[in-house]
């Protein structure tokens, strides 16, 4: 559909998988980034107004909001009008599973661009497999043997970011919109303790999950950074998988994609170099 695609995020797990994916297809990709550093770079930050440029020359753009902030709207929105004003048509917004439209965060801007782009999608996948490769989880798993979480037994469809990337170029280069919202998962749903099981198999050492409270795991994000606000909802979505939400299966990207996503047995297969001590 489009012959240039601003990535935002595009050095970031699911927008380098995206870019990469993109440039396979022979599209061309200008990667939105606060540290631009290489000739298709482009300097963006939602917070700088400036950052609008990045959208110049580009029909798509994959969006990706700020991870440092919980009002999402209301800082994207002055870019994502400025993207329209540059004849930007088409966006595929990366959101959650457990963000409907409207709701909070990824929920607010998911409704303005449904009442407002030309063309839109939104992916609200599961959570992904690489927290536990790439994210918060890689680190306690090479250096504790230990999971943790607030989520209890309940079980997730975990998904491979590398499924979220090929759902976003299908939406992104399709010759029509999707003008909808796709719930992205893995073939099945794990509980953390199952996802241990599997980590120690593949890793030959004992993995254990650590349930803790609510409360803990905030102050768990509070302590890898993240301001006290955006820690609180993030342990609060653990919560939420706690009442069983997200124990479910969908076949999103088979629809988006033609292809079943992959497990969490191959994923944890094709990682293993990740969780050596």
């Amino acid at each position: 559909m489009s012959d240039r695609v601003l990535v935002i995020g595009g050095k970031g797990t699911t927008g380098q998988r995206v870019a990469h994916r993109l440039e396979a297809t022979g599209a061309k990709v200008a990667i939105g980034t606060r540290r631009p550093m290489d000739p298709r770079d482009r300097s963006f930050d939602w917070a700088d107004p400036a950052s609008v440029a990045a959208f110049d020359g580009c029909s798509a753009a994959y969006v990706v909001a700020p991870t440092d902030r919980t009002d999402h709207l209301d800082v994207m929105r002055p870019l994502l009008e400025g993207a329209m004003a540059r004849d930007v048509r088409r966006f595929v917004l990366l959101s959650s599973s457990l963000l409907e439209r409207d709701g909070p965060m990824m929920g607010a801007a998911h409704d303005w661009l449904a009442d407002s782009a030309p063309e839109w999608a939104v992916l609200r996948p599961s959570w992904f497999m690489q927290n536990f490769s790439e994210g918060p989880h890689a680190r306690t798993i090479r250096e504790e043997d230990a999971i943790y979480s607030a989520t209890g037994g309940a079980r997730v469809g975990f998904i491979d970011a590398e499924d979220i990337a090929a759902a976003a170029v299908a939406c992104l280069t399709s010759s029509e919109p999707l003008n909808d919202d796709r719930i992205l998962t893995g073939p099945e749903a794990l509980s953390y303790e199952d996802a241990a099981g599997i980590l120690s198999e593949v890793t030959g050492r004992t993995i254990r999950h650590v349930a803790l409270s609510t409360r803990h795991m905030a102050l768990r994000f509070e302590e890898q950074g993240l301001p006290p606000d955006y820690a609180g909802i993030l342990a609060g979505l653990d919560d939420t998988i706690g009442t069983g939400v997200e124990d479910r299966t969908t076949d999103g990207v088979a629809q988006l994609t033609g292809q079943a996503p992959g497990s969490f047995q191959a994923f944890a297969t094709d990682n293993i170099a990740s969780w050596q001590p």
